[in-house]
């Protein structure tokens, strides 16, 4: 299993205007970004969304060194097929034995497999995103955090 990024200030989206929002703060503050999905995305979106989402993004946003991760929940199967589908990171909260197995498969798929995350920004029903993320990345915590 793999430590949280370094630049753990996560960022929970809910859709690509989310995604452009943090990505165009992160930009113009030239701050990496730790870009999550909504808790249990993998299951309710579906990997391919996620992989599409971010694709979008990182075209619109070159610059921003951003690490994405899909959360799975506790359910290992969505995990597999997030890993199938070639998503880089991903969020497991299950049993820590599936957890286990579930990083190796990771590995062998040169992904990366979370168990945890800090505390997060959630971008559900905020107002204004850019703001949100602006307080957020800059070290003010300013609008709902979630775990």
């Amino acid at each position: 299993m793999t430590a949280v990024p370094a630049h753990s200030r996560p960022i929970r989206i809910h859709g690509l205007s989310d995604a452009d929002a943090a990505c165009a703060v992160a930009t113009d503050l030239g701050a990496p970004l730790l870009l999550v999905s909504a808790p249990g995305a993998a299951a309710s979106a579906g990997a391919g969304w996620f992989r599409e989402v971010v694709a979008s993004a990182t075209a619109r946003h070159p610059s921003v060194a951003m690490t994405a991760v899909l959360d799975c929940a506790d359910r290992p199967g969505d995990a597999l097929g997030a890993l199938s589908a070639g998503i880089g990171a991903i969020l497991f909260t299950g049993r820590a034995d599936v957890a286990g197995r579930l990083a190796d498969i990771a590995v062998q798929r040169g992904s990366r497999l979370l168990t945890a995350l800090p505390l997060a920004l959630d971008l559900r029903g905020v107002r204004d995103p850019r703001r949100a993320c602006r307080d957020w990345l800059s070290g003010q915590v300013d609008g709902h955090v979630t775990e």
